[in-house]
This record gives structure tokens, C-alpha cells and sequence, in this order.
């Protein structure tokens, strides 16, 4: 599934064709994705601008100048394609891919699902072969209340975050700190890999208790703020990667670098299974 860092860099791509552009027309191919289209999408959607074009964790959000909220979401393998209108150009927005446009207007792909036709002259088309991927329409109170993103914890890249912001969220909890930090409660959009990294990054354990970066009242020790600021570079330095596609090689730390020896002290990076999810880690330098 796209990481916070890959859905950065699909809405910053997204952004020139929709923010201030109007949907001029909406075509769905099909009734639904992994969940059926609100009732009314398309006819709700035509003629409305797009005020904004923000990200929320992982979710794409579309504020509107009808006061409503287009939500969207890739889910395990949707991606964006850009194609200009009558210019033969397209750009492929695969989360991780970097790819620049391309001439060649796109082929008919039987995934593609949903297209809007936008004033700025572009048409974008959403390609989802999983069908995984989310699309609705919110008014500003069912935003508020959504069932994801209401309880959202803090953006991390926000200076919101910060290690007194992640130790009260840690503080009393028995979890691993992995497990907290996956916790979309506890800081909004951290993936799997980002947390491996970040853990590697300020040198923590990711087997160790969540609970033992905050004081029993709650206040941060200096691992807590080590680990703040360690996840905000992970993802920095990832965002980073993904406006540099020449930058993409070797880009993990310790993710899916299992045998391979830590650049930090020389030790063998290891993997283990946690929550059902892979977890790499050097042993040797991570406390």
C-alpha cells in the first residue's frame, strides 16, 4: 500500500491540473470501487471547483465550492494518470514511480475507473486493478466525524508533532513502540516502512515498550524527541527522493535490507515478523 510520502507526491502532481480547475465532466466506468460511489458522484461533482488539494494521513482530500469534500483514497494499487487534452501528453502519477511525462496519449486500460475532465484541459484518470481504492463525497459535518480521519492523530510533518506530542500519546501504553507508531491515532499516515526507518533512524528498538519514551506523567524523554524528529527526516528525505527519480536507488536504511550490514555500526540487519507485518531492524545499534 502507498506510504505517506508516495500519496505526498501523487497530490503535489495532482495539484496543477485540479486546484482552481472545475470538473467539467465526470465518467464512471463502473458502480463502485471498494466501496459503491456515493449516489448523485458524477452530477454532484460537474460544474464544482476545487478550492484546495490536500492530504490527510493517507487520503487524498478535495475541498470543493460547493462546501463539500471529495475523499480519495488508493487503497493497495490505485494510481493517477494526467492527460492533457489535446496535446498528446501524459503523466503517470504510480506512487514510487517518478515518471516524467511521456508523449503517447494513454491506451484504454480496463482499470481505468473513474476520469475527470477538468477545465485546466487535463483529464484525470484514476486506474485501480484491486479496486481497493475509496472515492466519496462528504459534507463538511460527515468530514468531521469520518471514521478514519476523525480520529486521526497529528500530522507528522505538521508542527504539531513533536516529541511531547508523541510521548503523551505513548505514555501508559503497554504496545511495542512499532505497533504505536502504526497506531493512525497516535500520528496520522506513518506506514510500515517509514516507522522501521524512523526507529532505525533515532536508534530504538522497535520491540521496545511504547510507554518507556514518555515520563508516568506523560512528559518526553529525550528518546521521544529523537524519535520525532527522526520521523519527520524519514519522510522529508523520502519526499525528497520521489521529485528526484535519479535519487530512487537504494533509498531504504534497514527496510527489506535483511542480511545487509547497518550503515550506522556495521551489524547485520534482521527481520522479524510483527503484527503480522515484516519489521527490519539492526540489533546491534537499535535500543
Amino acid at each position: 500500500m502507498p506510504e505517506l510520502p508516495e500519496v505526498e507526491e501523487v497530490r503535489r502532481e495532482l495539484e496543477p491540473a485540479m486546484a482552481g480547475s472545475q470538473f467539467e465532466r465526470v465518467v464512471l466506468r463502473r458502480k463502485n470501487l471498494r466501496r459503491p460511489f456515493p449516489r448523485g458522484f458524477a452530477a454532484r461533482l460537474t460544474g464544482q471547483a476545487v478550492r484546495e488539494l490536500r492530504r490527510r494521513g493517507k487520503y487524498l482530500v478535495a475541498g470543493l465550492s460547493s462546501g463539500e469534500s471529495l475523499l480519495m483514497h488508493l487503497g493497495m494499487s490505485g494510481w493517477f494518470r494526467v492527460e492533457r487534452d489535446g496535446s498528446a501528453e501524459t503523466q503517470a502519477l504510480r506512487p514510487g514511480s517518478g515518471q516524467p511525462l511521456r508523449p503517447g496519449s494513454g491506451q484504454a486500460d480496463p482499470h481505468d475507473h473513474v476520469v475527470f475532465h477538468m477545465s485546466s484541459g487535463a483529464a484525470v484518470v484514476f486506474n485501480d486493478p484491486r479496486r481497493f481504492g475509496v472515492m466519496d463525497l462528504l459534507s463538511p459535518a460527515r468530514l468531521a466525524r469520518h471514521a478514519a480521519l476523525g480520529r486521526m492523530g497529528p500530522e507528522p510533518l505538521g508542527p504539531e508533532f513533536d516529541g511531547a506530542a508523541l510521548a503523551r500519546a505513548c505514555a501508559g501504553r503497554r504496545t511495542s513502540l512499532k505497533a504505536a507508531l502504526l497506531d493512525q491515532r497516535v500520528v496520522a499516515g506513518l506506514g510500515n516502512i517509514y516507522a522501521s526507518e524512523a526507529l532505525h533512524l533515532a536508534g530504538l528498538s522497535p520491540k521496545r515498550r511504547a510507554s518507556t519514551i514518555a515520563t508516568r506523567d506523560g512528559q518526553p524523554k529525550e528518546s521521544a524527541h529523537r524519535l520525532a524528529h527522526a520521523i519527520k527526516e524519514v519522510l522529508r528525505r523520502a519526499i525528497a527522493r520521489s521529485e528526484r527519480p535519479a535519487a530512487r536507488g537504494s533509498r531504504f536504511r534497514v527496510y527489506d535490507r535483511e542480511g545487509e550490514s547497518c550503515a550506522k555500526c556495521g551489524g547485520s540487519i534482521q527481520r522479524f515478523a510483527q503484527g503480522g507485518r515484516s519489521t527490519f531492524h539492526c540489533p546491534h545499534c537499535q535500543r
